[in-house]
């Protein structure tokens, strides 16, 4: 049996130093920034949770390409996802979009939110959705 090495860091130092690091948004903060051209909301999810609902409006940037997305120099490249726009980061609870949240911050985007509780928090509020 091989054993794992101790990690320098475990899934909650990660959690806590992006906590730190990254600004939050409540669901009744964010709700009505739906549909404004400045705003861009990110669903890290992956494909089958989007398929559950989204977001109106959301882009779909699942966290295993997310960097890819992000950087211009990327043949992967989405322009959706412009420096200078608002991007309110979410997933379904939180704990992927705080990292990826501190990723596009660490890339060298500005103005990144996480949205606290994900979109479980977004449906229990009401929140609009799309299949």
């Amino acid at each position: 049996m091989t054993l794992t090495p101790p990690l320098k860091k475990g899934f909650k130092a990660l959690l806590a130093e992006a906590n730190a690091e990254v600004a939050t948004i409540s669901v009744d903060e964010a709700l009505p920034l739906v549909g404004d051209p400045s705003v861009l909301f990110v669903d890290v999810r992956e494909g089958a949770e989007v398929a559950t609902g989204a977001i109106p409006g959301a882009f779909s940037a699942p966290r295993g390409f997310l960097e890819f997305f992000a950087d211009p120099e990327c043949p992967m490249h989405k322009p959706e996802l412009a420096a200078a726009r608002r991007m309110i980061v979410y997933c379904a609870s939180g704990g992927r979009s705080t990292l990826a949240a501190k990723t596009l911050f660490d890339m060298g985007f500005t103005d990144v939110q996480n949205l606290v509780g994900g979109i479980s928090a977004w449906k229990a509020a009401g929140g609009p959705v799309t299949a």
